[in-house]
């Protein structure tokens, strides 16, 4: 079969929303056969998946960070086929990411909620790890391939997508090599070097405030107002994908929490004899700006997100309703849709076969809960209904948070599935052991299905630039989840064998240990911070009545400040270099270079902190914790940032048209 030439470039309007009329044409040929499903991409796909997966667990469960898999599978997979000079690579090359991105994905739904099982002093076993994570991840593939063209193609241009960008660029330059990939591979490098010597070996700080200095130090202590920035490299690199219009309102969200609602707690409560709130243990005289953030700011956040969620559903019902609509004339009517009607480019799964696999999946988890998780049929059916219901709804929220920000608010949603769950189970009778049991593998489920759902609809965008067939993307994903699930199940067993979750040299697994920490007392008719809940609802209801996103808006409220900041610089950079000249072929070119430079920061980024991680893992820690708090570690990272954001500006404004 004669493959079809393919471009070696992105189109121009690959990233811009396009004019009425105009079309974008992938880098392969929508009509040509191309190279994609073979032994080749399936095996070292799936190989990917179980390597990553257990890497992602055991980096999750002993740092607190899962491994970003998404990146370095894709460099891998452009270097294995470039060593093997293999023809037609790019499509084969979507495939191998597109399976074994979904190792991070299970795995980070997994460790956030079930070690929590065992740190609870809860039976449990191999069999209800795997299959919460592997019934998490079908729902969450399931539910998002009806969205799928709503946000890959009807947003085009109007989502950023950083993540999908980055890679994207990263298999484009194995695609092109040339110049192109050389300032992909040296920024990779510098990036890359840059924050391995802060991650790996902490030869400055990672993390800088305003309290280097006497005044900040000052204002920090006596109202609690403190500037954090992160410096790494992958970070300000994701700003700049992300561009201007984003990240300012992300860190609008920031500076709302921050700078408003902290200090503002401060004055409320600093001479409270008592904690502020139900919820918490400690003065908030004693507390700092950070402790105020966690305990109290963040649940706003948390508010801001689910009602942005809802607003997203709302929103996208005309989306929603056409997927109902077309499952509706396939089953009942007999009005099968031709798949020769369409491109391979934008070819689907049947939504025949997707409702099938809902109904399927649905009936297994309820066998699954009422035969291994909860004591009674009518609780079986309340915990699936649960699952379900926020699965669906939380759904169009993942994918939003990885198309805007590149980072999905999983915890944050798997905490109130946690808190709604808790207090749904507790109505119907179900508390104590047996209560706790079922919340976390409700939440395990639902964590699973929602981060699965955030990255995979990465892959789909990454398949839509360049040309992949949506339906073998959603078709392997099935396996690769599988594989991804039983993998994690193993680790987290072994891990618990050998490390353990409690006790003084135990795996820090700090989200985990988040959840079994609010699942205790939720248990017990503890009271819930509703109001701080209300609240950031409000203002997602505000967001929308004064014409800002307020998803990207909540976003801000509940992620760090340090997370935010960098961002805003590197929307920043990339408004400056693309508004420098009066020529517009000049702007679009630098603006590509960025791009490029960006996407080898955060491959550069993500592939030095798995390596890293492996140092670590074999016992090399060289990290030097102890300078990194020093203030000259702060003044040394403020001026190595600086460098950094020189070497951007300048390698990108050397870029000329073609």
């Amino acid at each position: 079969m004669e493959q079809q030439s393919a471009p070696r470039v992105l189109p121009e309007n690959a990233y811009k929303e396009l004019k009425e009329g105009e079309v974008y044409r992938p880098v392969m040929d929508p009509g040509a056969a191309i190279p994609e499903v073979t032994p080749y991409s399936v095996a070292l796909g799936l190989a990917m998946a179980i390597l990553f997966s257990a890497a992602a667990a055991y980096s999750g469960l002993k740092i607190g960070q899962v491994m970003e898999a998404a990146i370095p599978i894709a460099i891998l997979a452009v270097g294995i086929s470039a060593l093997s000079r293999r023809k037609g690579a790019l499509g084969q090359n979507v495939i191998i990411q597109s399976i074994g991105s979904t190792s991070g994905a299970v795995v980070a739904g997994s460790i956030f909620t079930i070690p929590a099982l065992y740190i609870l002093d809860l039976p449990t076993s191999f069999f209800r790890l795997f299959l919460a994570a592997t019934f998490g991840a079908f729902l969450g593939i399931l539910f998002l391939i009806p969205l799928r063209k709503y946000f890959v193609k009807d947003m085009h241009g109007k989502l950023p997508f950083p993540e999908a960008t980055a890679t994207t660029e990263i298999l484009m330059a194995g695609e092109r090599g040339g110049k192109q990939a050389l300032v992909l591979v040296v920024s990779g490098l510098i990036g890359g070097f840059y924050d391995f010597m802060v991650t790996s070996l902490g030869w400055w700080s990672e993390v800088v405030t305003s309290r280097v200095v006497g005044f900040g130090a000052d204002i920090a202590d006596k109202i609690k107002v403190v500037f954090r920035l992160n410096i790494l490299s992958i970070v300000v690199g994701l700003g700049y994908i992300i561009g201007l219009k984003y990240s300012a309102i992300i860190c609008a969200g920031s500076f709302l929490s921050w700078f408003v609602f902290v200090p503002m707690f401060y004055e409320i409560g600093h001479q409270l004899g008592v904690p502020l709130g139900a919820t918490a243990t400690k003065l908030i005289a004693d507390m700092s700006a950070e402790e105020i953030f966690r305990t109290y700011v963040r649940h706003i956040g948390i508010g801001g997100i689910a009602m942005g969620g809802i607003i997203g559903i709302i929103r996208s019902s005309k989306i929603i309703g056409g997927a109902f609509s077309l499952a509706y004339r396939e089953i009942f009517q007999a009005k099968k849709v031709d798949a020769t009607a369409e491109v391979r480019w934008q070819t689907d799964m049947r939504m025949l076969h997707i409702v099938l696999l809902i109904l399927l999946t649905t009936l297994a988890l309820f066998v699954f809960f009422y035969l291994g998780v909860v004591p009674t049929l009518m609780q079986s059916i309340v915990a699936l209904l649960v699952v379900v219901i926020i699965s669906f709804l939380f759904t169009t929220v993942a994918a939003n948070a990885i198309a805007i920000v590149g980072t999905n608010p999983v915890s944050g949603m798997t905490l109130m599935t946690l808190i709604l769950a808790s207090l749904v189970l507790t109505q119907i009778g179900l508390t104590g052991s047996d209560g706790m049991v079922s919340a976390l593998i409700i939440g395990g489920v639902v964590c699973t299905a929602l981060s699965v759902a955030g990255s995979f609809i990465t892959d789909l965008k990454i398949g839509y630039w360049l040309g992949s067939t949506p339906k073998k993307q959603e078709n392997w994903k099935f396996l690769g989840s599988l594989l991804s699930a039983a993998t994690v199940g193993v680790v987290i067993m072994v891990l618990n064998e050998t490390d353990g979750f409690k006790g003084a040299n135990a795996l820090a697994a700090p989200q985990a240990n988040a959840m079994a920490a609010v699942i205790q007392p939720l248990m017990s008719n503890a009271p819930v911070p509703w109001i701080l809940y209300f609240v950031g609802a409000i203002i997602a209801l505000l967001c929308v009545v004064l014409k800002i996103p307020p998803l990207a808006f909540a976003l801000g409220l509940y992620l760090p400040l340090e997370l935010n900041t960098p961002l805003l610089i590197g929307g920043l950079v990339s408004w400056f270099v693309t508004s420098r000249s009066k020529d517009e072929k000049v702007n679009n070119a630098r603006f590509s270079r960025g791009t490029l430079i960006a996407s080898g920061f955060l491959a550069g980024g993500s592939l030095f902190g798995v390596f890293g991680a492996f140092l670590r893992f074999s016992g090399l820690d060289w990290l030097n914790t102890a300078w990194q708090e020093t203030p000259s570690a702060h003044i040394l990272a403020y001026v190595m940032f600086f460098l950094l954001l020189v070497y951007m500006l300048w390698d990108t404004m050397r870029a000329k048209p073609e």
